[in-house]
């Protein structure tokens, strides 16, 4: 065999891992950097774009989405960080302006029980469900 057909195909795949290190690259970079002036601002930040829910996306918080409308949320958190704003009052503000579903731990009131007590309840009628279903089962045998 001659070794120059080999060179072909390795410098194709060199080619495309480079193009991947390249988009990577730039993926990385979209990331936008705030300037904290403390470590406990920086911890304060991601913990409340960890807990906030992106409206768009639904499923991700402001700190997992890409989406346009998390990047303003998050410059938005970031800014009342740097008014002095306490982690509730940002909290307050954000539910005031989007309603309870943007907080991934909704507060336990009369109107989100059965949010809060749901999956309880379902197990315990799936258990009593099981039960009722072997107790026949073995009365039948």
């Amino acid at each position: 065999m001659h070794t120059g057909t080999f060179q072909r195909p390795a410098r194709c795949l060199a080619a495309v891992l480079f193009a991947l290190v390249l988009c990577g690259t730039a993926l990385a970079s979209a990331i936008e950097t705030y300037p904290f002036s403390s470590e406990l601002e920086e911890t304060r930040f991601r913990s409340l774009i960890a807990e906030l829910r992106c409206t768009v996306c639904q499923n991700q918080s402001l700190a997992d989405s890409d989406a346009p409308l998390a990047r303003d949320l998050r410059r938005e958190v970031f800014g009342m960080l740097q008014d002095n704003r306490s982690d509730q009052e940002i909290r307050d503000f954000m539910v005031e302006r989007y309603g309870e579903f943007v907080l991934y731990r909704p507060p336990l009131a009369g109107h989100t029980l059965l949010l809060w007590g749901g999956p309880v309840g379902l197990l315990v009628i799936g258990l009593a469900t099981a039960l009722v279903a072997i107790r026949k089962r073995r009365a039948a045998l």
